[in-house]
């Protein structure tokens, strides 16, 4: 696959000025950083973003030590027992953000919120809601443009 024009956060430097903003503040969250990968991976895992799942696979595996089992069940992470509570949370959070479309009822549920603050303080919260709108809209420029896989940003 060939990308139909260069990545637009790329052809307009000051919107990867923003980006590289918006990560050093997540990163100054507290808010672990294999998790926001976590988060990443199964987003773009559910928008098929081929782009990121490569990066993220690729970044959870050399940055932060990820096995190779807890990578291949994040698709799967409700019925793998390689998951702590807190990252469950946070990847139920990923899944009802990324499918706003698909929702009958209010977005996020009490119940989630609950469970996701039971294991978070509010700036690693933070991070963890801006992480999920991130990569929602890195994959669908991605996707858009066609953005190939196999390169690392």
């Amino acid at each position: 696959m060939q990308a139909r024009m260069t990545n637009p956060v790329m052809a307009l430097p000051s919107a990867m000025t923003a980006i590289k903003h918006f990560h050093k503040a997540m990163a100054e969250s507290g808010a672990p950083e294999s998790l926001l990968e976590l988060i990443a991976l199964r987003a773009s895992q559910i928008n098929g973003c081929a782009a990121c799942v490569y990066g993220h696979d690729h970044y959870l595996r050399t940055k932060h030590g990820e096995t190779n089992e807890r990578i291949a069940a994040v698709a799967v992470w409700r019925e793998a027992p390689f998951f702590t509570d807190g990252e469950r949370a946070v990847l139920a959070l990923t899944e009802v953000v990324t499918r706003l479309a698909d929702r009958s009822e209010e977005s996020v549920s009490d119940e989630l919120w609950a469970e996701v603050n039971k294991h978070y303080d509010e700036k690693q919260v933070a991070a963890i809601v801006l992480s999920v709108g991130m990569i929602n809209f890195f994959n669908r420029v991605n996707t858009t443009v066609k953005e190939p896989a196999g390169q690392l940003w």
